[in-house]
């Protein structure tokens, strides 16, 4: 048998899931593999002649009490919130946070998850919607089918792409209520920035927007559809291109609150009145809005909620498939995005 059998293969042969081959050929700190499933492994090793890797051994015996936590921006209060509540399920476990951050790189998340692999994090959550990029998602797919085989176990927030358990926050539904929300108060030329063209998150919230306006008989003309970053900055350029050429718009949808606030900022510098010349509603529901005015027509997912679930997943002992758990979402209307009279 040639050499290069590695963990996964004695996994599939065994018929059980990648973190339980590990637990059962490596050990583990603190949790165990019923006495059946672990003869099955062992027997399967043997088999395919597996040699086990003595670091991976040592890792997953040695694991500190820390879970990692990998998010795209650690001044978002999207993600500050996210973190909050992985903060609170990694206190009822008698676990403690550490935080990274990938500056809104994509490539970054590999590096952090190979980091917290050696500093033997029990436990690692990435918190953040994929790109449209296979290269870097297979990347991040290896290491986190690496840092499972090494004794971890990891969780993600976004889209279910990676092969571990998933919390799924309903963009799609939540953008098509608010399309929804907004024609029945009148609404009829909405324009939309959109984020970056490849993140899915935006991707999700930007069509289904308009596909719901397009089946109300309102559809979104293609030049009020603008990319930007998925950031204050990007939501303040977007809105600066739009009001730039005098779009003929009448509510303006943001694809996430942060890019909201720059495009309102920008509506201010510029003269134009929010919501008397032109509506403006956001997605999240992030903090920041309780001291906006006028206060902020959005979509409320419950950022809280989803990264404390998030992190009882990872920490869960799980066999099987990776689990996804979709957070459903709720339109929230407020003085941004009053009803028209004309």
């Amino acid at each position: 048998m040639p050499t290069s059998v590695t963990l996964s293969d004695v996994a599939r042969e065994a018929g059980v899931s990648l973190a339980t081959a590990s637990r059962a050929i490596n050990g583990s700190a603190n949790r165990t593999v019923r006495a059946d499933l672990r003869e099955r492994v062992l027997a399967a090793a043997e088999r395919l002649r597996y040699t086990p890797d003595a670091n991976a051994q040592a890792m997953a015996r040695g694991r500190t009490t820390s879970v990692g936590l990998v998010v795209h921006d650690i001044t978002d209060p999207y993600f500050s919130s996210i973190a909050a509540g992985v903060t609170g399920a990694a206190d009822a476990a008698a676990l403690q946070v550490t935080l990274t951050s990938t500056q809104h790189q994509p490539e970054r998340e590999v590096e952090l998850v190979r980091l917290l692999q050696r500093q033997r994090a029990r436990a690692v959550v990435v918190a953040g919607g994929r790109h449209d990029d296979d290269a870097v998602n297979d990347a991040m797919r290896a290491a986190l089918a690496d840092y499972v085989a090494a004794g971890g176990s990891a969780a993600l927030v976004g889209q279910p792409v990676l092969g571990v358990d998933t919390v799924v926050v309903e963009n799609a539904a939540g953008a098509a209520a608010l399309a929804r929300a907004l024609h029945g108060l009148g609404y009829r030329r909405p324009a939309v920035l959109g984020g970056p063209p490849t993140h899915l998150t935006a991707r999700e919230r930007r069509d289904a927007f308009t596909d719901a306006f397009a089946a109300l008989g309102a559809p979104v003309d293609p030049a009020h559809v603008l990319p930007g970053d998925f950031t204050h900055e990007g939501g303040e350029a977007a809105m600066r291109e739009l009001l730039a050429v005098g779009a003929d718009v009448d509510v303006v949808f943001a694809v996430n609150d942060v890019m909201a606030l720059g495009a309102l900022a920008a509506a201010r510098d510029l003269g134009v009145r929010v919501p008397q010349d032109v509506a403006l509603a956001g997605f999240d529901d992030i903090l920041t809005l309780r001291d906006v005015v006028p206060p902020l027509t959005t979509v409320r997912v419950p950022l809280v909620d989803v990264g404390r679930l998030a992190t009882e997943l990872a920490l869960e002992d799980h066999e099987g498939e990776p689990r996804v758990r979709p957070v459903p979402t709720e339109v929230v209307l407020r003085a941004s995005t009053p009803a028209r009279t004309a």
